[in-house]
Formats: C-alpha cells, sequence, structure tokens
C-alpha cells in the first residue's frame, strides 16, 4: 500500500546511493514508495541535460520499475493551486514543479518525503495542516 510520495531530490540521492540512511530507508518502504509524474519528468530533464544521457536514462528507467509512478489528475492539480494561493498570499512562493509535487502528495493523502537541508521550502507548514500527515524530511 502507497504510504510516500518522494520528492525529486530524494530520488536523486537515492540513485546516487547518498547520503547512506536514504538508501536504507529506500529499501526498508519498498512497496509504500511512489513518485509523481512531475518527479519522473523533472529526472529525465535532468538526464537529457547530462553528459551521460543513456547511462541517466537507463537509471531513471530502472527506478521507474520499482516505484509506481502516479500521473497528475485534476485532484492533484486543485491541491497545488490551493498551496501556490496560500503559499503567495504570505508572500513565500517556491518554485512550481515543488508545488505540484506538494498538491499531488495532498490530494492522494500521502506523506511527501523531501530533503529540508537542501531544499527548505516553506510548504511544511501548510501541508500539516491540510492533512493528518506530515511531511518526512531526510
Amino acid at each position: 500500500m502507497l504510504k510516500y510520495l518522494l520528492d525529486t531530490n530524494i530520488v536523486i540521492y537515492t540513485m546516487k546511493n547518498r547520503p547512506q540512511q536514504v538508501k536504507g530507508l529506500f529499501q526498508k518502504h519498498e512497496g509504500e514508495m511512489c513518485i509523481s509524474a512531475v518527479t519522473l519528468g523533472e529526472l529525465v530533464f535532468g538526464a537529457e541535460h547530462s553528459q551521460q544521457v543513456e547511462r541517466n536514462l537507463t537509471d531513471i528507467e530502472a527506478l521507474v520499475a520499482r516505484l509506481e509512478v502516479l500521473p497528475l489528475d485534476s485532484k492533484a492539480a486543485y491541491h497545488f493551486g490551493q498551496i501556490r494561493a496560500a503559499l503567495y498570499t504570505i508572500g513565500q512562493p517556491i518554485g512550481p514543479y515543488d508545488m505540484l509535487i506538494a498538491g499531488h502528495a495532498r490530494a492522494s493523502g500521502l506523506i511527501l518525503v523531501r530533503d529540508l537541508e537542501k531544499n527548505n521550502l516553506p510548504i511544511k507548514e501548510y501541508y500539516k495542516k491540510a492533512i493528518d500527515n506530515q511531511s518526512v524530511t531526510c
């Protein structure tokens, strides 16, 4: 049963086997994790603009074979709009992909797993108020 939606940075850490604790958590919770189609798009973009395009695309395909990729639907888009409006109102807009992924997690009732050290985004408090779960940080 799906429980966690992985943010793009967490997926990249897992693919690069760093930090080691992320790889362990990935193995421990296999079958409970998924990614957004938005994350898949970000990964493919990064691979296409890398120096090792084919290798990186192969790595992405191997990852996608192990994780469910959730399609972006109208419910996720609606939640994205709410999050964007709330952050805009408080003067803390963030990147559109981060808001789409957060909206996707919230719409799906999943816990968003992201890296606060690299990405200290102001979505945490709004996200916690919006659903009974809270985002998990690594």
